[in-house]
């Protein structure tokens, strides 16, 4: 069969040999910012596993940016350096292109990993004042963040740039800003967390500000030819929230702005959301977004299976399809996918051996390699 879901896809100059992305997925291991063994170690299965595209774990533009002090940054000349190795290593062994996602937590900063509860710091433990659009907790016992002045708004904006410029140093195809799950930029669209009196509060449009500005002079400093994109919660999921209406005004306006693509996730800013999980229970806004705007579109949420994903592409409901949970149960997820659809992708030079093609005996409709 021709496999839709590996069929190439190209962004700009850059030619994805398949429609599958490996999804960023905090790890909370890294130190002061910095990689450490376990990126290596994590990326790097991800890039030998044949996906199209593999994205770094949401990578901090500040350390006050991080959601917590284990979380990946890329700030300075160290956490810049620690990246390279991890990146060195992915170009060597790797067969997919590479993707950073660059994020700012907002007023979720401070706040200890998950497997240590998730909570905010305290004082003892190390907190830090978190910034937000307004001095609005995420819920009733989170700490109160500080309201950005336009100072503030404007070192924001310069801290995207500078952790852009370093990324297109360290040679990623695709960069991805991150406006998402209740962080920062999320934080600034919607409503109920964005009751600012000046230009970056109020109307539609005038939430959208900082995030259409934080693109453009990202777009500004990033490479031509390679695609930016933005993630974005098409919806909060709460009565009065930012909805799937309003991410369509918003492709509108990136795609004006020269967005690639949009990796179209929802929810994350409000404690009450009502998410009805199910699978593929996201893949219906970047279906509306992509048939409203045209704009390029990438599905998550729940897709695990081979046939589920050549469904997404095949039916034209979103372009890419983005595994998270599926990928660390399996991060050979693609070479199953593609003997499970009759299709072919590539495999790194010193796993050749384990390829179909190889195991006639078990895979007998494959030609044996020489």
């Amino acid at each position: 069969m021709n496999s839709h879901l590996f069929s190439p896809i190209t962004l700009r100059e850059l030619e994805l040999a398949n429609r599958i992305v490996v999804s960023p997925m905090c790890q909370y291991q890294a130190v002061d910012g910095a990689a450490q063994d376990w990126h290596l170690m994590n990326l790097g299965q991800y890039a030998m596993g044949a996906a199209g595209l593999v994205f770094t774990e949401a990578t901090h533009v500040a350390p006050e940016a991080r959601i917590t002090h284990r979380c990946l940054g890329l700030w300075s000349d160290e956490t810049e350096a620690a990246l390279a190795r991890v990146v060195d290593f992915c170009r060597e062994h790797g067969v997919t292109a590479l993707g950073v996602q660059l994020a700012h937590a907002g007023r979720k900063a401070s706040c200890h990993p998950p497997l240590a509860g998730g909570r905010p710091l305290e004082p003892r433990h190390g907190a830090w004042t978190a910034l937000a659009p307004s001095s609005l907790p995420y819920d009733e016992d989170w700490h109160v963040p500080r309201a950005l002045d336009l100072n503030g708004v404007a070192q924001v904006k310069q801290q995207f740039v500078d952790a852009a410029q370093r990324a297109a140093r360290l040679g990623f195809d695709v960069a991805e800003v991150h406006a998402a799950h209740g962080y920062l930029l999320s934080e600034f669209l919607s409503p109920l967390s964005n009751r600012r009196e000046d230009a970056y509060g109020g109307s539609r449009e005038s939430r959208m500000r900082l995030l259409l500005e934080i693109f453009e002079a990202v777009r500004a400093v990033w490479p031509r030819a390679r695609p930016l994109g933005v993630r974005i919660s098409a919806s909060e999921w709460v009565d009065g929230g930012w909805d799937v209406e309003d991410s369509v005004a918003l492709a509108h306006e990136l795609r004006g702005a020269g967005c690639d693509f949009l990796d179209v996730s929802s929810g994350g800013n409000h404690p009450g959301q009502a998410i009805p999980l199910g699978p593929g229970y996201q893949v219906p806004f970047a279906e509306r977004i992509k048939a409203e705007t045209g704009m390029t579109t990438m599905a998550v949420g729940m897709i695990t299976e081979p046939q589920q994903a050549e469904d997404i592409i095949a039916s034209g409901k979103a372009d890419l399809v983005a595994l998270a949970r599926g990928m660390m149960f399996d991060p050979r997820w693609a070479w199953h996918a593609a003997i499970a659809l009759g299709a072919d992708t590539a495999y790194a030079e010193q796993y050749a051996r384990c390829h179909p093609a190889g195991r006639p005996q078990v895979y007998p409709t494959r030609q044996a390699v020489s």
